[in-house]
């Protein structure tokens, strides 16, 4: 494991430098984009922890995804201050490609219209991006907020490797969902996916990755990630299959060396196995459809335990409870590979 004095107050994690990096003259510029959907309530303050940055952001730029509440009275005061694109509505993949297409920094920095940015995460994030110019992905650690409440941190739950990224990207997303990206090498691997609707940032990252690129991050938690109740248990099941989708999609990559191939077929294993729990979960525990079971049961590279778990929530609830406890992990637990 590389760690180093960080930038500021922190500690670089990232893989050791190869020869002849060197740091840079001058920082480089940041985007910062802004999806906003139904988000009148909540992006004031993340405009205001945008423009409050100690290293300036080069632009804010706030994409209305197609909202129909009164976001235009929520930007009016930052009107002077932001770029405004508008939209049809087509999901946060679809905003941020929409945000990426305009901007003009050197790196895209993603802020959700209900989170907020820590006043020093730009200066931190130039300091690192000016002393490891070979890192694409850079990122700081992020707090889980319940309200004005920290729950958690992002780091604690999700270990960042710093030395065989390829072989982490394919297991978990450990660089998060809020780094910033390097807008040239994210347009080259083809921006976001909008076809996924939950874990396009992990397929982002995945793609950059096996493509060459490294990530580092800062270990202080200076993005403030809102935790949100609504429809919680529908989410993490969609969330789930959705990193399915994006593992599976990731056996094309012509990037993926033999080995790789061997250690993606467990991640798909893993990650189908708690997706079909998850649904087990539901149906036993919650008010979730049972009709879905007997396709799980006979789901292709699951764990036998799923399997049978799948099989006895249909013939044999009470059995399947013994099996899977009810116990639903919170949403920072699933933070790797959200988004």
């Amino acid at each position: 494991m590389s760690a180093s004095a960080g930038p500021v107050d922190g500690t670089v994690l990232a893989p050791t430098p190869g020869d002849g990096i060197e740091p840079l003259s001058a920082p480089p510029t940041f985007s910062i984009v802004i999806p906003a959907y139904q988000a009148a309530e909540t992006i004031g303050a993340a405009l205001r922890s945008a423009l409050a940055q100690t290293h300036p952001a080069h632009e804010i730029i706030v994409v209305d995804d197609g909202s129909t509440d009164d976001l235009d009275a929520a930007l009016a005061p930052f009107a002077d201050s932001i770029t405004l694109v508008r939209k049809e509505n087509g999901g946060s993949a679809s905003a941020r490609n929409a945000g990426a297409a305009v901007a003009t920094g050197d790196f895209l920095a993603i802020l959700d219209a209900d989170d907020s940015y820590h006043p020093r995460r730009l200066e931190t994030l130039a300091h690192l991006a000016s002393a490891r110019p070979d890192l694409d992905l850079i990122t700081t650690d992020a707090r889980f907020m319940a309200g004005t409440e920290p729950v958690g941190s992002f780091l604690a739950h999700n270990p960042f490797a710093t030395s065989g990224q390829r072989a982490a990207i394919l297991a978990s997303c450990f660089v998060g969902g809020w780094p910033a990206v390097r807008l040239a090498r994210l347009r080259e691997v083809g921006l976001f996916d909008e076809s996924l609707a939950v874990g396009h940032d992990w397929d982002a990252w995945l793609r950059l990755i096996l493509d060459g690129s490294l990530a580092g991050m800062v270990d202080r938690p200076y993005y403030d990630y809102q935790l949100s109740s609504g429809g919680l248990t529908s989410r993490r099941i969609a969330s789930l299959w959705d990193r399915v989708r994006l593992l599976e999609k990731a056996r094309a990559n012509p990037e993926l060396e033999p080995g790789e191939r061997a250690l993606l077929r467990g991640s798909l294993r893993n990650h189908r196995s708690r997706a079909v729990l998850a649904e087990v979960q539901e149906s036993i525990y919650g008010s979730g459809r049972r009709r879905r079971l007997p396709r799980r049961a006979a789901c292709r590279g699951i764990a036998p335990r799923a399997r049978l778990a799948a099989v006895l929530a249909l013939i044999a609830p009470p059995l399947a409870r013994r099996l899977v406890p009810d116990e639903h992990p919170g949403e920072h637990g699933l933070a790797a590979g959200a988004s």
